[in-house]
């Protein structure tokens, strides 16, 4: 290699210099119980300690030093990059003279326990020391790698001394060792650009599709985010991906990030890259598989005392990865699982670091958006900007989602469990033998004691769900608290005790984490639950902020759905960008090739849940199957309202000669199916089989509105002629509920509507986009509520809802019949 030798014709490849050495020299164990939670490093918290510590340090001392070298290779120029935390240049710096490097980490234990520094720390810090010396040319230069214990503030410092020669073997050998993985990434982009050359869109466009292209791609150039309202069938996937794969390909960008909400969406996703693939696009798309599902223990326990595939992990998953990039193109599941099981390595370890070679990654919301579960060497705090993508599927759903990953809550009763545990242990230590365990234990319990009678001050004033104006001491507490437990943990064996205090840390980390995001976007509460357990949360009312913070770490962002109305709700909610761009493609389907109608003689309102009712219910489903035979979905607002109306359906209205009858005509059966509130995935798939078989006679799913398969779900053609749908979807009525209205009302805008109107709308709309599929779709979709009927709602119906007509049970029968017919309805 020639350093600074910089060709302009050469591309340049970045990488920052925690994550050079953080994969470079990773080795040894997979444990999560014992590295993860150290690992947090108190994001915000350590930041503020980084800071109070570089002004501390005097004059002399150069803080968040900028540092970059470059080396040109044969097919590319590598650029390494990153801050050191600070530099002490006057001539000397406590024990040493001469210029100190110096690197600060933030951690929960206590620095005077650690016996030497972590060993990607110090190589990180070797890397600044290299590149100042040899900037400045210095023959020797000092480290010093400084811990930090974010609640008392005490500091370790661990110093060593550096010739320049030394640090300049060290350091070629690391980049060298890194340069195959660059030589490889840049002929493979090569590879995958070349094979976009005359690549055109897939299939013939449909009304619509064209101008959705157009403006995804021309959002992605300008760095821009779009709002999509477009009708299921338009095919919006393929609409997405394809001027993303354009946009990857003309170096507008380097991976595309696909997020979904429920796993049968990333099938479709995945079918679109193999229909691309199938026209000659070289291209890896990683689907990212959740750990429960992936996981060979059956349980994820990520100890090596708990699985051999952690044993070593670190030691192997180098060559396991380096084989799999290098000659597979299939980054799919089994293909994970494989690979895995032939170097003995974590398979879902595995994909997480084989996303950062993928193309395009499929994953849920989450691997993006959630502070828990977020792939940090994308999105992390500390994770530099990248030219991503986000095709954000689904959208609608990421309101609630955001909300939940962005909300924390602690229970009264974990505290005192967590306090039970923590007495009895330390009743079995020895005062004398077990000095450190029974001062720790000590002090856990003197801070537990505070935290609960803080909340049982809360819970005095408390009558059912109170707001709080904020919390007092307690953020204080919980920082003594998370303190003491990550102490305490070091210490702990493996066992129930410790997996017990594991997760209540997590708990108290988590709500420590949401606290330091706390701003007008939250609300603090507190309530008594049904079992008398005490509760307090911090509930992200508005998760745009939060959700952009993320976003922002890519370059472009498409929401799209079928629903996603009105959009401004959504705007508010998703994005706190003013400058979005919003499309609404017009449906391509003929109206007439389906009766919509609104039942104006029924309603789901809580006053009118009556065995009366539910008759009337019965007799809408009844007079649909009647008129056409075939496969139906009704969906209703509860469990125990689909249940009586099934119940009701099935003794009063089902063929009274009993249509199960194997001997009974095969066109006079009438098959019902209901959700099951705990259905597995097996059992969905079997559900979902019935509407595929063929069959002479009827099939009705009584299914819950807003469940698994009132979105997402594909059934065209004869596999699904008719939807009913029961009520207005609107949320129950709780707590949280009451507290988003009030917030609304507080800010301006109609609470009714952001709490209750617009994601009950939401549910409607997708139940019955579940009929109309296709160009050769028929169906039949009946609103069956009054209250569809007021302007409040009609206003969030789509454009192509317009002929929505009036009918009761008296004149349904002969519209209905006349539509399967074939007749003019004017």
């Amino acid at each position: 290699m020639n350093s600074e030798n910089q060709s302009a014709e050469l591309p340049e490849v970045k990488v920052s210099v925690r994550s050079l050495v953080e994969f470079i020299l990773r080795s040894g164990d997979l444990n999560q119980s014992r590295g993860g939670w150290a690992e947090r490093e108190a994001m915000q918290a350590g930041s503020r300690i980084h800071r109070k510590i570089q002004k501390s340090r005097g004059s002399g001392y150069r803080a968040e030093v900028a540092l970059k070298h470059s080396v040109s290779y044969e097919n590319f120029i590598l650029t390494v990059e990153g801050r050191a935390d600070g530099v002490y240049e006057d001539g000397r710096y406590k024990e040493k003279r001469g210029t100190v490097v110096e690197e600060i980490k933030g951690v929960y234990a206590d620095p005077e326990k650690f016996e030497e520094p972590v060993p990607v720390h110090l190589a990180q810090a070797k890397c600044y020391a290299c590149i100042l010396a040899m900037q400045q040319e210095l023959e020797e230069i000092h480290v010093c790698m400084t811990y930090v214990n974010l609640e008392t503030e005490r500091e370790r410092r661990f110093f060593s001394d550096h010739s320049l020669d030394e640090l300049k073997e060290w350091f070629t050998k690391l980049l060298d060792d890194y340069s195959r993985w660059v030589e490889f990434r840049v002929h493979w982009e090569q590879t995958r650009n070349l094979s976009m050359q005359g690549l055109e869109f897939p299939f013939a466009y449909r009304k619509g599709q064209r101008e959705l292209v157009v403006d995804v791609y021309r959002t992605i150039l300008r760095e821009k985010q779009l709002f999509v309202q477009a009708p299921t069938g338009i095919g919006k996937t393929m609409s997405t991906v394809f001027p993303s794969v354009r946009a990857l390909g003309e170096k507008k960008a380097d991976k595309i990030f696909y997020l979904t909400a429920k796993t049968i969406t990333r099938s479709v996703a995945q079918e679109a890259f193999r229909t691309l693939a199938d026209r000659g696009l070289r291209i890896k798309a990683l689907t990212i598989t959740a750990k429960e599902k992936i996981c060979v223990c059956g349980e994820p326990e990520c100890t090596p005392e708990r699985c051999s595939r952690a044993k070593g992990h670190f030691d192997r998953v180098n060559d396991a990865l380096y084989e799999m990039i290098t000659t597979r193109e299939d980054f799919g599941r089994e293909a994970v699982e494989a690979q895995a099981q032939k170097w003995n390595v974590c398979p879902y370890e595995l994909q997480l670091d084989l996303a950062d070679f993928a193309d395009a990654v499929i994953c849920d919301y989450n691997y993006v958006f959630d502070p828990n579960a977020r792939l940090k060497r994308f999105f992390g705090e500390t994770a530099p900007k990248g030219e991503y993508i986000f095709l954000i599927d689904e959208a609608h759903n990421l309101v609630e989602r955001g909300r939940e990953m962005f909300s924390a809550g602690l229970y009264e009763s974990a505290f005192l469990s967590t306090r039970k545990m923590i007495r009895a242990l330390r009743r079995n230590l020895d005062k004398k033998r077990d000095e450190d365990l029974y001062r720790m234990t000590g002090r856990l319990d003197r801070i537990l004691k505070k935290c609960v009678q803080t909340m049982e001050i809360w819970k005095e004033n408390c009558n059912g769900c109170r707001e709080l104006p904020q919390l007092g001491d307690f953020p204080i507490q919980l920082l003594s608290l998370t303190g003491v437990l990550e102490d305490l943990l070091g210490e702990m064996d493996e066992g129930e005790d410790r997996k017990h205090l594991l997760e209540f840390y997590f708990a108290v980390a988590g709500f420590g984490y949401v606290l330091e995001l706390f701003d007008e976007n939250y609300l603090i509460y507190n309530r008594l639950t049904k079992g008398g357990d005490f509760f307090v949360k911090l509930l992200c009312v508005n998760p745009a902020t939060n959700l952009q913070n993320c976003l922002d770490k890519g370059r472009t962002a498409v929401f799209y759905s079928a629903t996603m109305l009105p959009v401004r709700y959504y705007q508010k909610l998703l994005t706190s960008k003013e400058d979005n761009y919003a499309v609404y493609i017009d449906s391509p389907f003929d109206v007439s090739r389906r009766f919509l109608a609104i039942g104006t003689d029924v309603s789901s309102r809580y006053t009118r849940r009556t065995h009366d009712e539910f008759v009337k219910l019965a007799a809408y489903i009844q007079l649909v199957a009647e008129k056409k035979r075939g496969n139906y979905l009704v969906f209703f607002p509860s469990y125990q309202m689909m249940q009586e109306v099934a119940d009701i359906y099935l003794n009063d209205f089902a063929n009274p000669e009993n249509p199960f009858e194997a001997d009974a005509d095969p066109g006079e059966r009438v098959e019902c199916l209901i959700q099951n509130p705990s259905m597995d995935e097996r059992e969905r798939e079997e559900f979902l089989e019935h509407f595929q078989q063929e069959r002479e006679g009827t099939l009705i799913g009584f299914c819950v509105l807003g469940g698994i398969f009132s979105e997402g779900i594909d059934l065209k053609g004869d596999t699904l002629i008719g939807v009913l749908v029961v009520g207005t979807g609107l949320p129950q009525i709780g707590d949280e509920r009451e507290l988003l209205r009030s917030y609304y009302d507080r800010m301006g805008m109609n609470g009714f509507d952001y709490a209750y109107r617009f994601p009950g709308m939401n549910k409607v709309l997708q139940a019955a986009g579940r009929v109309i599929r296709t160009t050769e779709d028929r169906g039949v979709i009946l609103l069956l509520d009054e209250r569809f009927a007021y302007r409040e709602y009609r206003e969030q119906f789509p454009r192509e809802w317009a002929d929505a007509r009036k009918i009761t049970l008296r004149n349904a029968a002969a519209q209905i019949q006349a539509f399967w017919n074939g007749e003019s309805m004017l």
